[in-house]
């Protein structure tokens, strides 16, 4: 039998059809808690917003401080007798059999109030045995399986300012995806990593399934660049510039097919050189050239390969912390992006999950043309990616700065300690479902603390993230910890010298 926690009294504002009070008879009650009571209507469902405590003989100042001057109130009288705690809940619904109906009439006053019933709790917050489990529900003893359709068809966005988590839930999501079997389904991860955060999968149980792409090795073949790719890494070109240049790339990419050659940079700036295009054309076109040959990114041949980067139950690292440009990030973003998602639409590769760290360095939401190289491609897999199986997880300390496009059209948040202000604004207008009190909450969370908002869940839920099984990198490390680790090998090398010498 579910354990009773109080009774339904009346106030001058409830019970009413949304919500109702009820006189605590048990300590464990807690806010965030979910309740049921069995009403007129059916069973009804809600959760725990507020807890009040009051006690009469501490209700005017004026009394305490005159009695406490000579010895504690308790002492004068029976202080504990008055004491009383009440908890104030939002109904989600009544239960008809196993279907959840609006709530229509108001509980009655005097109705018992229970623990939920954990089975029904459970289909009511939409989570699966088969599901991703990133931890468990606060205040039950119900793990968090959350279902991988409902988390990533319709995008997922982790949203938190820094150190409050993102990164450790991230790599608990991709253990489940990599520890799922072929038969429950089973996704390509290809993260966008920053900062060498999850190089550590490699050295861990999944290193099978892991490969760890570094950014200074990465290549994009110009056989297979459009002009217009072209374009959008270099929006100083004027239209006419773009006619001259598509047309010779064209018919070197031709050729190159042909005959079945690559060539480069070098190869396409011997042409503009050649031909008989105006010097004021020719010049920027040859400058702009020499700037992307600048970058070393272009090449004869892509690096990764689409079926190396992208495979079921796999994960590809797109390490880019040896690369200091923000441009050759957003280029690299932008290229492989448009690549896996126009192979994804003829089916050639699997479904997939696209991860951007720090999602809003490559969807700012104002940006000149030139620091919105990858934006578009971003924007693109946010509004059409559900229906080819391109799905796209944002995470972001900075969610005012995301582009709302994009962040509008992730339909699970996943939010994490916050505190600046304007974020929590943006995110109060950003995410159905939270209300005052929640958005309240964000900036209380401690590490390791989430709230789950969306299309995953049956309604906004706090969860305990799990403690990861992979393994932490360096890059992640406390900074004493570096700090000891750096003059330990200062240390070593200068006994090596002098031992040498």
């Amino acid at each position: 039998m579910p354990e009773e926690l109080g009774t339904v009294i009346s106030t001058e504002e409830t019970p009413t059809t949304c919500e109702f009070v009820f006189l605590v008879k048990n300590r464990r009650v807690r806010k965030g808690q979910f309740v049921q009571a069995q009403a007129d209507d059916g069973l009804l469902l809600g959760m725990v917003t507020e807890i009040t405590r009051a006690n009469r003989y501490f209700e005017r100042a004026e009394s305490v401080a005159e009695y406490e001057r000579a010895s504690p109130i308790s002492e004068h009288f029976p202080t504990a007798d008055w004491e009383f705690t009440v908890a104030q809940v939002r109904i989600f619904g009544t239960f008809k059999g196993k279907i959840l109906v609006r709530n229509t009439f108001p509980p009655a006053p005097g109705l018992r109030v229970v623990e939920a019933d954990l089975p029904l709790l459970k289909e009511f917050l939409k989570f699966h045995d088969d599901g991703l489990e990133i931890g468990k529900l606060e205040n039950h003893d119900l793990p968090a399986k959350l279902d991988m359709d409902g988390l990533f068809q319709k995008h997922l966005a982790i949203l938190a300012m820094s150190g409050s988590g993102k990164s450790y839930l991230m790599c608990v999501l991709l253990e489940e995806l990599l520890s799922r079997k072929p038969e429950q389904g089973r996704l390509a991860a290809v993260i966008i990593d920053n900062h060498g955060e999850y190089a550590g999968f490699k050295q861990s149980e999944f290193g099978q399934q892991t490969r760890v792409f570094e950014g200074k090795k990465m290549r994009i073949s110009l056989r297979k660049v459009s002009p217009q790719m072209l374009a959008e890494w270099m929006p100083q070109m004027s239209g006419v510039q773009l006619r001259e240049l598509a047309k010779i790339l064209k018919e070197m990419q031709k050729a190159a097919n042909e005959k079945h050659e690559a060539f480069g940079l070098s190869d396409l700036s011997l042409r503009i050189e050649a031909s008989e295009m105006k010097d004021n054309i020719k010049g920027p076109l040859l400058a702009w050239i020499s700037e992307l040959r600048g970058l070393g990114l272009l090449g004869k041949a892509d690096f990764p390969k689409a079926d190396e980067a992208v495979s079921p139950g796999r994960l590809a690292v797109f390490d880019l912390s040896d690369i200091d440009s923000l441009r050759k990030k957003q280029i690299i973003v932008s290229y492989f992006g448009k690549k896996f998602f126009r192979m994804r639409k003829k089916g050639a590769i699997p479904p997939f999950v696209l991860i951007v760290e720090e999602a809003h360095n490559f969807a700012r939401e104002k940006a000149m043309a030139e620091a919105a190289i990858s934006k578009h491609i971003i924007e693109t897999i946010a509004r059409e990616g559900r229906k080819f199986g391109a799905s796209l997880c944002l995470i972001s300390q900075r969610p005012v700065q995301l582009s709302t496009t994009a962040l509008s059209q992730c339909n699970t948040n996943i939010i994490l300690r916050v505190t600046n202000p304007y974020d929590i604004k943006h995110i109060g207008e950003s995410c159905e479902g939270i209300d005052s009190a929640m958005l309240n909450s964000i900036t209380t969370l401690r590490v390791g603390e989430a709230l789950i908002v969306g299309e995953a869940v049956g309604c906004p839920v706090f969860v305990k993230v799990r403690a990861k099984r992979s393994r932490a990198t360096t890059k992640g490390a406390s900074l004493s910890s570096l700090a000891r680790q750096f003059e330990e090998q200062s240390a070593k090398k200068k006994n090596d010298v002098e031992a040498f010498l």
